[in-house]
């Protein structure tokens, strides 16, 4: 995802009631910009480190610009703009990164499915063949080069893991995919201690069948964009 015009430097100050952050300007001056996080962004809320955010030429919005990339705790870059994954992957499919998910020959966003009235972030159709895929962001650091999901408890991510299986029931593919929009990682697992009810259904989802992909981002302020494939750490059984 080549990004134009490219994002600005500054330096990240706080974040606040959830949606908002400061941030200060390479001339000195302050900014309050929007967060599209809804996460608890743990270890990537350092005050003092760079950021870089990306301006609106809305004239209707509030807040002028929107906070891309900061520098987590660990020294990391880190993309918590989640309106971004869903588009790198697809992206990603489209230019035959991900090789698990090619040989269809339609691809949609945001399809209503399921029993509990969701919307599947991406649905590819060849045929009677279906395979639908949700996308989760990753920006938690942990040790070494690992990172974890979720960094925040999610009864939303145990939905769409129930919905998953419900389709691979149905013969259809279920797929997981964990967008991992932080630098110098090379494996994800499950943050148990943060949502052991959400680790659970996603082995149980994993052993009925739901596929979980795991793939990397570089990240720059001109460009974001998935090019490698890693490791997803085995779950305890169920």
């Amino acid at each position: 995802m080549k990004i134009s015009p490219a994002f600005e430097e500054a330096t990240f100050i706080k974040r606040y009631k959830r949606f908002f952050a400061d941030i200060e300007l390479n001339d000195g001056s302050e900014l309050t910009i929007h967060c599209a996080n809804t996460g608890s962004m743990k270890n990537c809320l350092t005050p003092g480190q760079p950021c870089w955010f990306s301006r609106s030429d809305n004239p209707r919005r509030k807040l002028p610009g929107t906070l891309e990339i900061i520098t987590t705790t660990g020294g990391r870059l880190a993309g918590v703009n989640t309106a971004r994954p869903n588009k790198l992957v697809v992206e990603a499919i489209e230019n035959g990164v991900i090789g698990e998910l090619q040989g269809y020959g339609v691809l949609r966003t945001e399809v209503r499915y399921g029993e509990e009235n969701s919307r599947i972030d991406i649905l590819l159709e060849q045929g009677e063949s279906q395979c639908f895929i949700e996308v989760k962001s990753v920006t938690l650091e942990a040790s070494g080069k690992l990172a974890r999901f979720p960094d925040a408890v999610t009864a939303r991510g145990a939905k769409h893991l129930r919905e998953l299986m419900l389709v691979v029931e149905q013969g259809q593919r279920g797929v997981l995919v964990f967008c991992v929009q932080l630098s110098d990682i090379e494996e994800v697992a499950a943050a148990d201690e943060i949502d052991p009810l959400y680790t659970q259904t996603l082995a149980k989802a994993m052993a009925a069948g739901v596929e979980v992909l795991v793939y990397g981002c570089s990240l720059s302020a001109d460009e974001i964009v998935i090019d490698r494939k890693l490791t997803f750490l085995a779950l305890p059984s169920v």
